[in-house]
């Protein structure tokens, strides 16, 4: 069987230090691997490739497909994107796999019990980055979540919970809040839980989740949620653990992935040979693991596991306390290299499952999508802004085959039934509902409306789903 081919670039500041330490602990440990080189980062925008990532390196990326990468700097001033970002987005790396371990005694923490891996939707949400100006008052995010993106990091929450030994995933989301879209990515949770008995599972309303993280993290194994609340779990969680310096971090996609450390590349001390290459070396790990070779990514990981236990450290987690040697970075990769086969006596061990992760889609059935309505949004900014003026200007409209049912201002409804209590800005949704309508019946409506001196800024076709809504009701539906 011929050997894994990666991709690795060495990176920017501490990037070739670490990841020369790396590639020698991978190379001591005959890790059947094959290594394709890349430059990215600093010295490519040096060269003028805005992006940081010049074609051949490119074609190399596309080839390849898994990449070991080094931190990478972004020149300061416009122009200059993100390879991160660039990465993530043109090869659909949909997954963010951060893990956050704390490895008392031979690290502070205050949890020394905590083992978390927080895997967070990384293309979706509200980071989508779709967002409107409506009006004076008014500014819009549109917060997407698809089923195939919440079914591709669900079943891959899952699939890494099998590979890794884990015991549970837990689910964490906002639905009692956002009913639709929060409400299908745990819904979407507990469809995929039935295929994985082996394995505990939970939810829990995100706040909640956030503060048993930073409490009680020990109660925690495997978290999987949507875009925002991962990305501010994952640094609560790194706080906690105490121990960003050394978290790995993959961005995984249907067939693309990349590995690197979650640290920057911390250029004040390139070439000091004092930057620990853990946080890279547990990405390697996980790259290891994601390619299917489980025994090399325990005899690694158990090996630097030892040589935390021998309190060979860094200068960064050197304490007095627990350390007996303080080594710099090519020190502590050789450390590693001579504990290879040895596993630690008090941190545990690492055991990871055969089988690999698989992500196969499971195509919903077809539905049946019937148009029902529209919710027209509405510029209107007069007098006290008394909201019977605008609703009965509306309702003196003739909507048929359409019924005007309702208006609502940021989402309270205002009409009829007026709440006059609630603060009212210049942005107004008014909801109509109809039978066997066609979207020509809409686009009527809307003429009629614009015709009565109504400013239009925006619609949202309303649908059923095999009957079911696929909206938000008001308060009197």
């Amino acid at each position: 069987m011929p050997n894994q081919r990666i991709v690795v670039a060495y990176g920017d500041g501490i990037g070739p230090e670490i990841t020369d330490a790396v590639m020698r602990v991978l190379r001591a440990n005959d890790t059947p691997l094959e290594y394709e080189l890349v430059e990215i980062g600093e010295r490519a925008y040096l060269k003028g490739f805005a992006t940081g990532i010049p074609p051949d390196a490119w074609e190399i990326i596309r080839a390849n497909r898994v990449m070991l990468k080094g931190p990478i700097t972004t020149p300061q001033g416009g122009g200059y994107r993100s390879v991160n970002v660039t990465l993530r987005k043109a090869l659909g790396l949909f997954a963010n796999v951060r893990q956050c371990r704390a490895f008392t005694p031979y690290i502070a923490s205050l949890h020394p019990k905590m083992n978390v891996v927080i895997l967070r939707e990384n293309e979706e949400d509200l980071y989508a980055g779709i967002e409107y100006r409506q009006s004076q008052e008014v500014v819009l995010d549109l917060k997407v979540v698809t089923r195939p993106g919440t079914e591709s990091i669900i079943r891959y929450a899952f699939e890494y919970a099998r590979a890794y030994g884990r015991k549970k995933v837990t689910c964490m989301t906002k639905d009692n809040i956002m009913k639709m879209s929060d409400g299908m990515f745990h819904r979407v949770f507990d469809e995929i839980a039935k295929e994985y008995p082996e394995l505990k599972t939970d939810h829990l309303i995100i706040d909640i989740g956030a503060a048993r993280l930073a409490a009680q993290p020990e109660r925690l194994d495997v978290i999987v949620t949507l875009n925002l609340y991962g990305d501010i779990l994952s640094d609560i969680a790194a706080q906690v653990a105490g121990s960003i310096g050394l978290a790995g971090s993959a961005n995984v996609g249907q067939d693309a992935a990349m590995f690197e450390a979650v640290h920057g590349s911390a250029p004040d001390i390139a070439g000091k040979d004092i930057a620990n290459p853990s946080g890279l070396l547990t990405a390697a790990i996980q790259l290891l693991v994601h390619v299917g070779l489980y025994q090399d990514a325990e005899r690694i990981k158990n090996a630097w596991l030892v040589t935390l236990e021998d309190g060979v450290h860094t200068p960064d987690i050197y304490r007095e306390d627990f350390s007996t040697r303080r080594v710099g970075t090519r020190a502590f990769a050789d450390a590693i290299i001579k504990r290879l086969g040895r596993v630690p006596e008090e941190l545990d061990s690492l055991t990871y499952r055969a089988g690999g992760i698989h992500l196969t889609p499971h195509p919903l059935p077809p539905q049946e999508q019937k148009l029902v309505g529209v919710d027209v949004f509405v510029v209107w900014d007069q007098a006290d802004r008394d909201p019977n003026v605008l609703g009965n200007a509306i309702a003196q409209i003739d909507s048929a085959p359409l019924e005007f049912k309702l208006m609502t201002n940021r989402g309270v409804q205002v009409f009829p039934n007026v709440i006059v209590e609630t603060v009212r800005v210049d942005m107004w949704r008014c909801r109509y509902l109809g039978n066997d309508i066609t979207f020509e019946d809409i686009l009527a409506l809307l003429e009629k409306i614009t015709r009565a001196g109504i400013h239009i800024n925006k619609i949202e076709n309303l649908y059923t789903f095999d009957g079911e809504h696929g909206y938000s009701m008001g308060q009197d539906e």
